[in-house]
């Protein structure tokens, strides 16, 4: 297994964990949603966001752990996420090879000008 594939993400996967780092402590699923949907100010379907906390935890990036049951969830526990270490490694793969891609991008690359706009 390539040192890429063993640590790729998902972009999802990715706002994720990442999410599941801001919320340290308070990461479960409601929460996590909600966050996203604050911050990247999209929608996020409850399928897709449980699918990916399950991939994500099958692959070890994710841990979980059942909370306290509540009664508006009708005696279900909450279920908590947490980074593992490998999850860490992970996330920091992931940034290490946008700061690559970003940093090898020529400056004249990214200096563009509308055009037509008039400015």
């Amino acid at each position: 297994m390539t040192q890429m594939k063993k640590y790729q993400l998902g972009e999802f996967e990715e706002i994720v964990m990442l999410t599941v780092g801001v919320l340290y402590g308070e990461a479960y699923g409601v929460s996590i949603k909600k966050e996203i949907e604050s911050r990247l100010k999209r929608g996020v379907s409850v399928g897709a966001l449980q699918t990916a906390l399950k991939r994500l935890e099958d692959k070890g990036y994710l841990k979980s752990r059942e909370g306290e049951t509540t009664e508006e969830r009708a005696g279900r526990p909450k279920k908590y996420f947490t980074i593992t270490a490998y999850g860490k490694k992970a996330m920091e793969h992931s940034r290490n090879t946008r700061e690559e891609l970003w940093n090898s991008i020529p400056k004249i690359a990214l200096d563009l000008k509308i055009v037509g706009s008039g400015q």
